[in-house]
């Protein structure tokens, strides 16, 4: 399913049928997942009988040898237990909202990690320019498929894929500087934006649970029928510019969301 069916679908007025809807797309989106993976397999045992190694496909895919061995397996026969019984590669967690001296320092993820005791690890997947999505469109406030700096890591915990994060930088307002540069920026992102005249205002975070699209299953070494959780960051300068919409995709199974409690008057 598109962004253009999910926005045709969120118009229905009546909840039941929006439901309805909603429901036999995801089934349908899921059938044709799993005939990709069939398909995928048939390609990989072909690419196979032709002479090729695991390593020699991996690295045409940009995947590891193991994941191809994954791949070429697919779900098992036997039914899979319920997520509830089947434990996960590794378990991280990520606190919304981040606390403001995490989100300051070199690597979020890399100090999440680090204090929950696990070997945390990221690589820069790609930097550079890209026609940017309709929901991120919206939070740096220009037309959908307009060119944006992106900048896109993943991150691994004890070896294991669990995260892809996506900064986002309006063109016309960071073109030219570090943020544009391939490397990680030093000493931190943060640093960087300050050092250009933004000053931090306020942020909007939202969480949505989706099925994964190829690229995230193939890239966070999903199992089937996995999903993911995106974690859509929008933060805004004191003057109210959009400057860095962080998108973190991450593995739904290999993540605990810790939610904090503001300060003040509550209620049990």
């Amino acid at each position: 399913m598109d962004l253009n069916t999910l926005r045709d679908v969120s118009e229905l007025s009546d909840p039941i049928e929006r439901a309805r809807v909603l429901g036999r797309l995801m089934t349908e989106e899921q059938e044709r997942l799993e005939e990709a993976a069939k398909m995928r397999r048939q390609a990989i045992a072909e690419a196979r009988d032709s002479g090729m190694g695991l390593e020699e496909i991996g690295a045409h895919l940009g995947v590891s040898p193991g994941r191809i061995s994954q791949m070429r397996k697919g779900p098992t026969a036997r039914a899979p237990e319920g997520a509830a019984g089947r434990a996960p590669k590794v378990l991280v967690r990520r606190a919304l909202p981040t606390d403001p001296a995490v989100r300051a320092s070199a690597s979020l993820f890399l100090v999440e990690a680090e204090r929950q005791g696990i070997k945390p690890d990221r690589r820069m997947l790609y930097v550079g320019p890209e026609p940017v999505s309709d929901h991120v469109a919206a939070c740096l406030r220009v037309e959908p498929g307009t060119e944006v700096i992106a900048r896109r890591k993943m991150m691994t915990a004890n070896e294991v894929p669990v995260r892809i994060a996506t900064s986002y930088f309006r063109a016309d307002l960071f073109g030219g500087t570090r943020i544009a540069e391939p490397e990680f920026v030093k000493p931190s992102l943060q640093s960087a934006l300050i050092a250009l005249g933004h000053v931090f205002g306020h942020a909007e975070e939202n969480l949505t649970a989706r099925p994964p699209t190829s690229f995230e299953y193939d890239t966070l070494e999903l199992e089937p029928g996995e999903w993911v959780v995106q974690v859509l960051r929008a933060g805004y300068s004191s003057e109210d510019t959009p400057v860095h919409v962080l998108e973190t995709i991450c593995a739904a199974n290999r993540h605990i969301f810790s939610i904090g409690q503001v300060s003040g008057d509550d209620e049990f």
